[in-house]
């Protein structure tokens, strides 16, 4: 994820905290600083909210941990403003797997909980929850709360929410993962528009969650739409065969007069038959800028990239290209270049599949009408 630093690996696997996490820490001194807590109470706050964020931490280590159990690894973890995200390679194929990678972290935030409350329970430092707030009261209880607010939140039926993906796996076991994320998805944006109604008229910060919750479900339908969609299909029928290719002799200025002439942005180099890197049109421009049009091709190109056969599936090769800089991969036979795959081929290759689906389904209605 852009803009993120990584500040840490555990268990294998690196954990990253968004720039804008830094501008709750930014909230929580001016919110401290309104309310005349001074420094001391400025600084039990960001206190309190690092403390809450490691909690945060534990609930997505229960998503990978979990995963992993069940041979899926976990690319990474990142701290955002709203929460954490743990980018799982896949989600489970099996039902009650998935129900369990999901329900791992609403576990865990209620495991701590129910720790904070026998602590407190221990100690007598309950306090009326009446009385707690983000900058106000005993920080246990109120990390406390929090845990369990955590917990219910994440367990609504909703998409991006946990109780999304439990209530998908659930229904998953009656019904294909398509039509189980579509009706899951139904559902959550059937509350995105109860908490919109109720964000007019109470509060205001519902309308953010069922803004948030709304476009959830709209992407995870999307997502899962695409998936099924490419399962099953090799790359051969979706790549590029028509594509220009560059030559470790030509100069960015012959690469600046191809990118003028066609719509082609990044171009496979080659010495002979071997692709030696690409050129994409990022570094050409910025090539252009630092060494001018007479350098060659090969001072600028990006020489780590990744290739993919013409029999690999769609699903699959999707899911790499999404994490190659280079944003083409090229297509290798017998170690010749035989085709390209970029984002805006595959887009086009799932809208005409889209539009032939569309068109099978008029025709098949269009007979059964008048059967």
């Amino acid at each position: 994820m852009r803009w993120s630093w990584k500040i840490g690996r555990i268990a294998g696997i690196d954990l990253y905290v968004h720039a804008t996490f830094f501008l709750l820490i930014l909230w929580v001194i001016a919110l401290h600083a309104f309310q005349g807590h001074g420094m001391e109470g400025a600084l039990i706050g960001i206190a309190f909210i690092l403390a809450l964020f490691a909690c945060i931490v534990l609930h997505e280590f229960g998503h990978a941990l979990t995963a992993r159990r069940y041979g899926i690894p976990t690319k990474d973890i990142t701290l955002l403003p709203i929460g954490g995200v743990a980018r799982l390679e896949r989600m489970p194929d099996k039902p009650w797997q998935e129900f369990w990678v999901a329900m791992a972290g609403p576990l865990v935030s209620f495991a701590l909980g129910v720790a904070l409350y026998v602590v407190l329970f221990v100690t007598g430092g309950f306090q009326p929850v009446t009385g707690l707030s983000i900058t106000a009261g005993p920080f246990l209880e109120r990390l406390l709360v929090a845990n369990v607010a955590i917990a219910v939140f994440n367990l609504i039926p909703a998409f991006p929410m946990d109780g999304g993906r439990i209530l998908r796996a659930l229904l998953a076991t009656r019904f294909d993962h398509v039509r189980a994320t579509q009706i899951a998805a139904s559902v959550g944006q059937a509350l995105a528009l109860v908490f919109g109604l109720l964000g007019l008229f109470r509060d205001p910060f519902l309308l953010f969650i069922a803004f948030f919750v709304w476009i959830g479900a709209a992407a995870e339908a999307h997502s899962v739409q695409i998936k099924e969609a490419f399962s099953g299909i090799p790359i051969r029928a979706a790549m590029q065969t028509s594509f220009t290719t560059l030559t470790t002799e030509q100069t960015l200025g012959d690469a600046a007069k191809v990118i003028l002439a066609g719509s082609q942005h990044d171009f496979p180099v080659i010495w002979g038959d071997r692709v030696m890197g690409i050129l994409t049109k990022g570094n050409l421009i910025t090539g252009l800028s630092q060494y001018g049009p007479e350098e060659l091709v090969t001072k600028v190109i990006e020489r780590e990239f990744q290739t993919v056969e013409p029999n690999e599936m769609l699903e699959a090769v999707l899911a790499r290209l999404a994490t190659t800089p280079a944003r083409v991969l090229p297509v290798l036979e017998d170690g010749r270049l035989i085709g390209l795959v970029t984002a805006e081929n595959l887009g086009e290759y799932l809208m005409i599949q889209n539009a032939l689906h569309r068109r099978q389904f008029t025709v098949t209605a269009a007979k059964s009408h008048t059967h």
